[in-house]
């Protein structure tokens, strides 16, 4: 009795940590980042400087705020595209600012 009731504990052992594991692999949780936060900007450096506003960016564990900055577009008539979250998939992705 005791070698047969050994077996099926194991097993049931077993099967319970599979299903533990199994439920914490397939739980996806996404936390979109905080708030943006208002910035002040005060006036630009020199005559064609444009702000670039900040945003947070995913560090792996967490979202870093990257703080806005001015700077001189790459052309001529050139516009800033801020970052911007897109639906794809089923989830949310990132898509960084660029210059049109």
């Amino acid at each position: 009795m005791k070698s047969a009731l050994i077996p099926t504990l194991l097993l049931g052992a077993a099967s319970f940590l599979m299903l533990d594991c199994a439920s914490h692999a397939a739980y996806v949780a996404y936390y979109g980042p905080p708030a943006p936060r208002v910035e002040r900007y005060g006036y630009a450096p020199g005559p064609g400087y444009v702000w670039i506003p900040g945003y947070y960016s995913w560090a792996g564990s967490n979202y870093n705020w990257v703080g806005g900055r001015w700077t001189l577009p790459p052309r001529p008539h050139a516009s800033w595209v801020a970052g911007h979250y897109v639906q794809r998939y089923g989830h949310s992705e990132y898509v960084d600012g660029h210059w049109r």
